[in-house]
């Protein structure tokens, strides 16, 4: 089968396209027509080798984590799917080395979920890691409550954009942190923008915020102390970029495959309270460009990757 892969650690170009071997279906997992998956910030930081003290990777790898496609074959002990069933998934195993980027992929059960009608494959196909991973951070970590305020630093990024929108849904008010040129994005998402840097402290208070319930951080650094300082009770920060906020009694969380997860979102998706943002998408032979633009930092939504 066609699939991206890397024999060694480095820069986007050492991505190729080529013939690899078909994955092998185990009695738990379903082979997948794979149509869509996207690029997370994860996936280039595994390439670059920068994660290798706490994944276990086993070259050549085949990057990706999400996908959006149609089941082929069910595994024996399979039977929530079976073939003809349009799924999607955040397809992450114990290690990295068979990923999303091919034709085909072997995928656990517990990774996947059936895909929304409402969502085509590509909007499926951006959408579970970084949808996980707010609908955790939000719902499982910070345990987030009608009538809070909630603020999200890094809202116009994937994963921030799926969580303005899961916050509305559960009734809080939102604020979250942007360059400004995303303003616009944000308000239409029913965020109140604020920017990075020296001028947050007065944003917030030309909005009247001097203490926020909780704090959803995806930026870290300098941008976790800065949104500490509003924040009343610091067991409820819950970060994905900054180990140190454990030092201030805060979690550092990492999204997990759920299939019950993926069904809340898809019930949300269903509803229209959530809706996928890609703002590019990359023709399956063009992964590197893709990679390159996601390494370059502050896309808007979700760098998408078309398979079929």
């Amino acid at each position: 089968m066609r699939a991206v892969f890397y024999e060694t650690f480095g820069d986007p170009d050492v991505l190729q396209v080529g013939e690899i071997a078909d994955p092998k279906v185990g009695p738990d997992s379903v082979l997948v027509k794979v149509h869509a998956t996207s690029v997370n910030p994860v996936d280039w930081k595994i390439m670059k080798g920068y994660l290798q003290s706490r994944i276990d990777c086993v070259l050549p790898i085949v990057p990706g984590w999400d996908l959006s496609g149609v089941v082929q074959e069910v595994g024996a002990s399979v039977y929530e799917f079976e073939a003809g069933d349009e799924v999607y998934g955040y397809v992450r195993m114990d290690y990295v080395k068979h990923g999303t980027y091919a034709s085909y992929a072997s995928v656990p059960v517990r990774t996947l979920a059936k895909k929304p009608k409402s969502l085509s494959f590509l909007e499926a196909g951006v959408f579970p890691l970084a949808g996980l991973t707010a609908y955790q951070g939000l719902v499982r970590h910070l345990a987030l409550r009608q009538g809070e305020t909630v603020l999200v630093s890094g809202g116009a990024g994937g994963v921030g954009v799926f969580a303005i929108q899961i916050a509305q849904k559960l009734g809080a008010r939102v604020v979250a942190t942007a360059s400004e040129h995303n303003f616009d994005l944000l308000r239409s998402l029913g965020a109140a923008p604020v920017p990075y840097g020296e001028e947050f402290v007065g944003a917030m208070a030309d909005l009247g915020v001097d203490r926020v319930d909780a704090f959803f951080d995806l930026y870290g650094g300098q941008g976790l102390q800065a949104g500490l300082s509003f924040l009343g009770d610091k067991s409820r920060v819950a970060s994905v970029a900054d180990s140190s906020v454990r030092e201030h009694g805060g979690r550092y969380v990492f999204v997990r495959p759920s299939k019950d997860d993926l069904d809340a979102l898809s019930v949300l998706s269903e509803s229209g309270d959530l809706k996928a943002l890609v703002s590019h998408n990359f023709p399956f032979e063009k992964s590197a460009e893709a990679f390159e633009l996601s390494m370059q930092g502050h896309v808007s939504g979700k760098v998408g990757i078309t398979l079929v």
